[in-house]
């Protein structure tokens, strides 16, 4: 008996292109622990919507007007040297304090506004997938000029503070890899449903 995996294909997305675009952080997920050759580490997925217009005047945004989203994995972690510390320390534009290191909450970053630098690589697979490259603050001429309204709305999902009606909104890939965290085991215990 053979046990045989391959490629469904999954959706094709149109990706943003890439550069330097207005972006509005509106979801962040909590995966819990995850395994990788780095050990057992906190995993949090940062997710932003694109704001303005591509290189032709185009608005920005999928086939649906609907504005991208691009996503972004970090290890829940402000040690030196940690992707998640060295991101926010460029997106706030200074260095944690001690008192910040002790605790920052990530909550704070929903409906904030930044720059997202994307590039369009591609995987192993053959296809293109749109990677977060960097994020920084909004220049100053921008803010002044006024930024636009955010269209989705606000959500943090948190394995601390469990809420069943946003873990049934993700996607059953996003649920299942929450789920096979120790975090959601010790939430939902036996009520594995």
């Amino acid at each position: 008996m053979s046990l045989i995996a391959k490629s469904t294909g999954g959706a094709d997305f149109k990706n943003p292109p890439n550069g330097n675009h207005l972006a509005r952080c509106f979801r962040i997920t909590d995966y819990g622990s995850q395994t990788s050759k780095y050990g057992s580490q906190r995993k949090i997925l940062i997710t932003w919507e694109l704001h303005g217009e591509d290189d032709d005047g185009n608005p920005l945004s999928m086939d649906d007007g609907k504005p991208y989203a691009v996503s972004s994995y970090y290890t829940l972690s402000l040690s030196n040297g940690a992707t998640l510390r060295l991101m926010l320390e460029q997106w706030r534009n200074k260095a944690f304090t001690v008192d910040e290191l002790a605790g920052f909450d990530v909550k704070n970053l929903l409906g904030q506004f930044c720059m997202v630098s994307v590039a369009n690589d591609k995987g192993v697979d053959g296809k293109e997938y749109c990677n977060v490259k960097a994020v920084s603050p909004v220049p100053a001429a921008i803010k002044k000029a006024g930024l636009p309204d955010g269209y989705n709305q606000t959500v943090l999902f948190s394995l601390d503070d469990f809420d069943r009606k946003i873990y049934d909104s993700l996607s059953q890939k996003t649920r299942d890899r929450i789920a096979s965290s120790p975090e959601y085991k010790k939430v939902v215990g036996n009520n594995l449903v």
